[in-house]
C-alpha cells in the first residue's frame, strides 16, 4: 500500500509539472473567486478524462495473459524521459497555451482549462496507461485516492506560487532534471513489477 501511494505521488507529480507552469500564469490573470473556482474544476475535469481513458486502455491491456508482455509498456515512459532529457520541454507550445487562456473571460475558464489539460495530456497517457496496467484493482483505487486530492493541491500550490515571481523560474530550471529521472525510473519500475526484466534475463541466460 505504501509503495502504491508513493508511486502514485511520483506519477502525478512528474506528469503535472507542465500544468504547474501554465496554472501559475492562469491564476496570475484571474483575480475573482469565480474564476479561481472554474480553474480548479476545469483541472479536475481534464485530469478525470485522461485518467478514465487510461483506465479503459489499461483494462484492455490486462486481457493479455502474460504480465511480462505488458511490462514492455514501461519502455514508453523510459522513451519519454530520454526525450525530455535530450530535447527539453516544448516551450513554444506552452507559451501559445498561456496566451490563449489569458485572453478568456472568467466564465469560460472551466472549459478552457479542461480542454488545455486534455490537449496537453499526451505524455500523461503515455505514463498513466502502463502504470495503471501494472496495478491490481485495489492498487488502482489507492492510486485514484491519491490523485483526487493531488489535483486540488496542484491548483492551490499554483495559486500561491503565482504571487511569487522568482518561483516559476526556479521550477522551470529544474524541470528538465526532475522529469527525465522520474519517467525513466517509473519505466523500470513497471518492467520490474510485471517481471519483464526478470523474464528477459532468464531467456538470455
Amino acid at each position: 500500500m505504501i509503495q502504491t501511494i508513493f508511486s502514485a505521488i511520483a506519477v502525478y507529480i512528474s506528469t503535472s509539472i507542465d500544468y504547474l507552469f501554465i496554472l501559475l500564469i492562469i491564476f496570475s490573470q484571474s483575480h475573482t473567486k469565480k474564476g479561481i473556482t472554474h480553474i480548479y474544476w476545469g483541472q479536475y475535469l481534464g485530469t478525470g478524462i485522461l485518467v478514465a481513458v487510461s483506465l479503459f486502455a489499461a483494462y484492455v491491456l490486462n486481457l493479455i495473459p502474460q504480465d511480462w508482455i505488458i511490462g514492455f509498456l514501461g519502455l514508453v515512459p523510459i522513451y519519454l524521459g530520454i526525450r525530455a532529457a535530450l530535447n527539453g520541454e516544448d516551450e513554444e507550445n506552452e507559451e501559445e497555451v498561456v496566451e490563449k487562456i489569458s485572453s478568456r473571460e472568467s466564465n469560460r475558464l472551466f472549459w478552457t482549462v479542461a480542454l488545455i489539460t486534455i490537449a496537453s495530456g499526451g505524455d500523461n497517457l503515455g505514463i498513466y496507461i502502463p502504470y495503471f496496467a501494472s496495478l491490481s484493482t485495489s492498487e488502482i483505487i489507492i492510486a485514484l485516492a491519491v490523485f483526487i486530492p493531488s489535483v486540488s493541491l496542484l491548483c492551490y500550490i499554483s495559486y500561491r506560487l503565482a504571487k511569487i515571481s522568482f518561483v516559476s523560474e526556479t521550477l522551470e530550471r529544474y524541470e528538465r532534471l526532475i522529469v527525465p529521472i522520474v519517467f525513466i525510473g517509473l519505466g523500470f519500475f513497471i518492467m520490474l513489477e510485471n517481471g519483464t526484466i526478470q523474464t528477459l534475463f532468464y531467456l538470455i541466460n
